[in-house]
């Protein structure tokens, strides 16, 4: 069966998250897997990069399909989208792949954006895609904090209870904090860069940055909360509605345009 890779995006906000619910309720999988079932009713499960969580957006998920018959990639794009709609799920861009590649297991590389919109005044056109607090942060001291997670570390901290990892000890490549200033107050975008990241990993960081951000904790804080080894030790987790999936990279640019 011929393999392709599907880059995706979607809004997270109606879905139970990617993976497809055991109860029926909606997710991305099931979404992407009941239009491939339109064009190829014997299509086995698809595979993603990255299991986000319910209210997670992405704008770069990685997902492999296998297919009874070869496809133009533009026309397998086309296809797939007549049958994603009304729901918020696009398909960007489809690739052959070679028969071992596995979006998972083939990525060498995973981005996370994080956004949190810091101003009294209510979102609106944002609303669902940021986090939003009526406070004022410290930038400056998020940037210190974050820069003691970098590197290879044990997680334990910042891990969900319910993780299934084998082991807690991650490398944090990059954590970069931007803001900007927006009608009203500032947007703050932090980035994260991995191999890969633990489950809620990201969400629990942001939500330690924050209350160093507001003032509630120092940022040396951060360094302590993370050899505490101790979830107890970890901020209030992020809400779901800021996070996207940004990028997967493997070790060949899948979607490039030939030259």
């Amino acid at each position: 069966m011929p393999r392709y890779a599907l880059l995706i995006e979607y809004h997270g906000g109606p879905f139970h998250g990617w993976q497809r619910q055991a109860e029926g309720r909606p997710s991305v999988q099931a979404a992407v897997e009941d239009a491939l079932a339109r064009i190829d009713p014997a299509a086995p499960p698809v595979a993603a990069a990255g299991r986000t969580d319910a209210g997670v957006h992405a704008t770069g998920q990685v997902v492999h399909a296998d297919l009874d018959r070869a496809w133009v990639p533009a026309r397998l794009c086309s296809a797939l989208n007549a049958h994603l709609r009304p729901r918020p799920v696009a398909v960007l861009a489809a690739a052959a792949v070679a028969e071992g590649f596995h979006a998972r297991f083939s990525a060498v590389e995973r981005r996370y954006r994080y956004r949190i919109l810091a101003r009294a005044a209510p979102a609106a056109v944002e609303a669902g895609l940021v986090w939003q607090v009526p406070w004022p942060l410290n930038v400056a001291a998020m940037r210190e904090g974050a820069a003691h997670l970098v590197g290879r570390h044990d997680f334990t901290t910042f891990r969900a209870a319910l993780c299934q990892a084998r082991s807690p000890v991650r490398t944090l490549d990059s954590v970069t904090v931007e803001a900007a200033a927006v009608p009203g107050g500032r947007e703050i975008r932090l980035e994260f860069r991995a191999r890969s990241f633990l489950h809620s990993q990201v969400r629990s960081i942001v939500g330690t940055l924050e209350r160093v951000a507001a003032g509630a904790r120092p940022p040396e804080a951060v360094a302590q909360a993370l050899a505490a080894r101790d979830r107890a030790a970890c901020g209030p987790v992020a809400p779901p509605q800021g996070l996207c999936l940004t990028a997967v990279g493997y070790p060949e640019d899948l979607f490039a345009a030939p030259g």
